[in-house]
């Protein structure tokens, strides 16, 4: 447990106190009446408000339209059902800022979510909201119907053969049982909505705000680390909030439940009614998902010059002056980035899951909760503290290339840990004792008994830590230079200047990261593991 405690102490713990320490520290003195002016400031309240009640709402949207879906993935076998969850799983790992713009285009002004059923809301936010829908479809798919798999049908049969409805005996024996998953995904997808930056960035413009956006904007337009440091400190306080909820949920979960094996559950659908709901979720998955993702790959396209692949072939020149380079370069380094960032994520998330598997203990599931934090407390901030906290000996890491796979890493690792442990958890611990009695060293009873079983999930942990890093942002956009942009700065910088050449670079950039990132997870729906996805292991 030692390297990973380092690795989250010195990359993670050591930048975000170093901004809380700038913002709210000054000639020595802690300034914690900062935090009473920038709480009773009218802009911040309504900021968060708005991170609140977005929060909620893109929660409940999700869930609704997300829980069929999670059904129909557990309970059916229909062809093409791998590819079906990989193409739901693709917007998970796509940069933010490339979706903001296309449902901003796909929902403008006057479009069809300007007045719904009577409830008039300014279109952005319908924009933002369905984008955040968009991205957490698959959270709750997967989560959700990872453990709806796994239940033992017969239970519900034996209530409906007691006389119960089929509702009824959905209701009293189906939900208790998927209530701690519920429970979990809407946590995860409340967390990742409260901590939302590119879409709301994108979308928001200067009238709506996350926490997220507004440390961003305090840090780097207004150079305010004072505010951005308070904004991040309440941040951090709501993910620890809502981490420690979600941890309760996944512990009850795993002591009250008995599963079987999924690959029983599943059958084809039977009935009208049966084919109506995968129908219906069928039509959801192609409205929700496959049409914005069809928008970029519309618009990547230079039909109006009578060249198709006129934006692509831009990429190859550096005549736009954005870039030290040509913008198709970007591909070349984030895939470089990427893989670093995942050898770093199946180390220290390796020696992590091993060290959660074989402790236990309140300091054992903090650890765990640590794990977590990256993906809910500001990448801005841990990006932001990188430039200030890692700047002198023996650490002096800003011109260094790893620095930008230090900052991928950290957001991989969660996916790593949450994939293996409970491939780790359910290896027999008779077997590494017996090894052990052999005489087998630590490590090679690790390589001889663990590694055997547990190698289709590590592979599956590295594609889904190469696909996250790939889509990076809200770190990697203060530390990565100039002369090496990542595809998702790449994209930002472009959709941030004006013109139709800029905008069809940036659509031609992301529909080459969207294929990537499809291939990347159409491989791993081959290599899964029914047991890497229950138990709200994502």
């Amino acid at each position: 447990m030692a390297l990973p405690v380092a690795f989250f102490g010195v990359f993670f713990a050591h930048p975000v106190a170093a901004i809380l320490v700038r913002g709210l520290k000054a000639d020595g003195i802690w300034e914690l009446g900062r935090i009473g002016e920038v709480l009773g400031d009218s802009g911040i309240r309504h900021v968060l408000w708005f991170t609140t009640w977005q929060a909620l709402v893109s929660t409940a949207l999700t869930l609704l339209i997300a829980l069929p879906g999670a059904y129909v993935f557990a309970r059916f076998d229909f062809r093409g059902k791998d590819i079906l969850r990989a193409v739901v799983t693709v917007p998970f790992v796509l940069p933010t800022v490339v979706v903001g713009t296309a449902f901003l285009a796909l929902v403008g002004r006057g479009g069809l979510f300007d007045d719904l059923w009577g409830v008039r809301l300014d279109t952005t936010v319908w924009a933002i909201l369905l984008a955040h829908v968009f991205f957490n479809y698959a959270v709750v798919v997967r989560t959700v119907g990872g453990l709806w798999a796994q239940l033992d049908p017969r239970q519900e049969e034996a209530a409906r053969m007691l006389g119960a409805s089929p509702l009824a005996a959905w209701r009293r024996v189906t939900l208790p049982a998927l209530a701690p998953a519920v429970a979990a995904a809407a946590l995860m997808v409340f967390l990742f909505t409260f901590t939302s930056f590119g879409v709301v960035q994108i979308l928001g413009g200067p009238t709506f705000s996350t926490l997220e956006v507004e440390i961003y904007r305090q840090t780097s337009e207004i150079f305010d680390l004072g505010t951005a440091a308070v904004l991040t400190l309440v941040q951090f306080a709501a993910v620890g909030l809502i981490l420690a909820v979600h941890a309760w949920t996944v512990r009850r979960r795993e002591t009250a439940l008995r599963l079987v094996d999924a690959s029983l559950t599943s059958r084809r659908p039977r009935g009208a009614g049966q084919w109506a709901l995968l129908g219906g979720v069928l039509v959801t998955v192609v409205v929700l998902i496959l049409l914005p993702l069809g928008v970029l790959v519309e618009r990547s396209f230079d039909t109006s010059s009578g060249s198709a692949f006129g934006y692509y072939k831009a990429l190859t020149s550096d005549d736009s002056g954005i870039f030290l380079v040509a913008p198709i370069e970007a591909v070349g380094n984030s895939l470089t980035y990427a893989a670093a960032a995942t050898a770093i994520a199946l180390v220290i998330g390796g020696l992590a899951a091993a060290a959660l598997t074989r402790r236990a203990g309140r300091l054992v599931r903090g650890f765990d909760a640590l794990l977590m934090l990256p993906l809910g407390v500001s990448a801005v901030t841990v990006g932001f503290g990188f430039l200030i906290a890692l700047d002198e000996p023996p650490l002096d890491l800003r011109s260094s290339w790893i620095l930008v796979p230090l900052a991928q890493a950290l957001v991989g690792v969660p996916f790593v840990v949450r994939t293996m442990l409970p491939v780790l958890r359910a290896v027999d611990e008779r077997l590494r004792e017996a090894a052990a009695v052999l005489g087998a060293s630590p490590w090679r009873v690790w390589r001889e008994v663990d590694l055997p079983m547990v190698r289709r999930a590590l592979l599956v942990a590295a594609g889904f830590a190469f696909a996250v890093s790939l889509g990076e942002f809200g770190a990697t956009v203060f530390i990565a230079r100039a002369d090496n942009p990542t595809l998702p700065v790449a994209v930002a910088k472009l959709l941030g200047r004006p013109g139709d050449l800029n905008y069809g670079q940036a659509m031609a950039l992301s529909t080459i990261l969207m294929v990537v990132c499809a291939v990347s997870l159409l491989v791993l729906e081959r290599l899964r593991t029914d047991r890497a996805d229950r138990m709200g292991e994502f």
